[in-house]
């Protein structure tokens, strides 16, 4: 009988499970205490005035919130984007600023219009999990990089570029990675910056944790620094205001805009008119960065919570990180452990806890002897009881 072939495309072979979809299932089962997704703490989502925005939102006159609107997004929500981006020392235009459906969107965008099949982009050593899935159709090859406490080693990447020729993207998340909660350094951003430019590399700086800072200085985005039209920069909502919004944004030099915008109109014509309608009458009427001072002040508690946990109750062999900002700490086990393992043996079933390992996270060479570890979801009670469940279970059975 002859081989019927496949129906998919060649590019599905790249696109697999991840452990993001099963740790969303996760999150949503009660009897599991999830430190899993990166889920902000929905106890200080602002609903009374989302309620308010979105009833006149939808009660508006001229129904416009209800009505299609520009692919590119709401002018008057452009312009209000491009404000926030100002305010925060990267000059933006209204015309700069691309509407998403949430960045994650940006990140499919970038890879599908500047990588073809078994070209190179560059990524952190580990990296974020859903970059790796969104670039997967685009059917990549990767270089990772190696990083620090101070974020990605800028030599390293040197003699990668001059040893990758084809490389045509680098990606970075510079203000608390995820997964590892790192922030790169001032020098090392300014030379990321004259690499890009020596050796004509496209740069997609990717921010959502960007304002959730507990401690330090505000460093400049990488945008900021562009001197030739380099980097699309993208931001978000989700951890700053609500996730379910899924309202992101781009900004990039006009030719790069120009093909991110035509994507834009062949995957989904356009962002919920709504959703952007409701987020324009938040940002006019309503202090943004008052509500995220109150996310800062949280998560950081959170953080010494979870960490102080870790520091009585973990094996003093597993080390973790300790981020200026951001939702994360990043777990390192002794050489030889497998988390995945160990969450599917020993943390879901016994401990009933959840956590993300650590393999998924490298683009080129899995370390499974790491994982992430999400503090912002959770009540300090609840991470209190969980890491001891968790580390009583790790000192029986690692």
């Amino acid at each position: 009988m002859p081989h019927s072939p496949s129906p998919f495309a060649r590019r599905m072979d790249q696109v697999r499970p991840s452990a993001i979809r099963d740790l969303l299932a996760l999150g949503a089962d009660p009897a599991i205490l999830s430190f899993g997704g990166g889920y902000p703490d929905a106890a200080l989502f602002p609903k009374d005035l989302l309620q308010g925005v979105f009833r006149d939102a939808i009660a508006d006159p001229t129904g416009d919130p209800l009505q299609y609107a520009p692919s590119d997004g709401l002018p008057k929500l452009r312009a209000q984007i491009a404000a926030l981006m100002t305010a925060d020392g990267t000059p933006t235009r209204p015309e700069d600023v691309l509407i998403l459906q949430g960045s994650q969107q940006g990140l499919d965008f970038a890879a599908k219009m500047l990588v073809n099949p078994g070209e190179t982009i560059l990524v952190e050593d580990p990296t974020f999990l859903g970059a790796l899935i969104a670039f997967a159709p685009s059917e990549p090859r990767y270089a990772a990089i190696p990083t620090d406490a101070d974020g990605m080693d800028m030599d390293a990447l040197d003699a990668t570029l001059k040893a990758t020729p084809d490389a045509r993207l680098l990606y970075t998340v510079p203000d608390f990675q995820n997964p590892t909660g790192a922030t790169l350094s001032l020098p090392r951003r300014h030379r990321l910056i004259d690499l890009a430019n020596r050796h004509g590399l496209i740069v997609l700086e990717d921010t959502p944790y960007r304002h959730i800072r507990f401690a330090g200085d505000s460093l400049p985005t990488l945008k900021s620094l562009d001197t030739e039209g380099r980097v699309i920069h993208l931001g978000s909502f989700s951890k700053i205001l609500v996730p379910a919004l899924r309202l992101g944004w781009a900004i990039a030099a006009p030719p790069l805009l120009e093909k991110l915008s035509l994507l834009k109109v062949a995957a989904d014509t356009q962002t919920s008119t709504l959703n952007m309608a409701a987020t324009s009458l938040f940002l006019e009427r309503h202090d943004l960065w008052s509500h995220v001072a109150t996310l800062r002040t949280a998560y950081a508690r959170k953080k010494e919570v979870m960490l102080s946990a870790i520091r009585q109750h973990f094996p003093q062999e597993v080390t973790v990180t300790d981020p200026q900002g951001g939702l994360f700490t990043w777990a390192r086990f002794p050489d030889g452990f497998d988390a995945t393992a160990f969450l599917r043996d020993h943390a879901l079933p016994k401990a009933r806890v959840a956590y993300v390992p650590g393999g998924g996270f490298f683009a080129t060479k899995a370390r499974e002897n790491h994982a992430r570890i999400n503090f912002s979801a959770q009540s300090e009670d609840r991470i209190r009881q969980g890491i001891k469940a968790l580390g009583d279970c790790l000192k029986e059975n690692m």
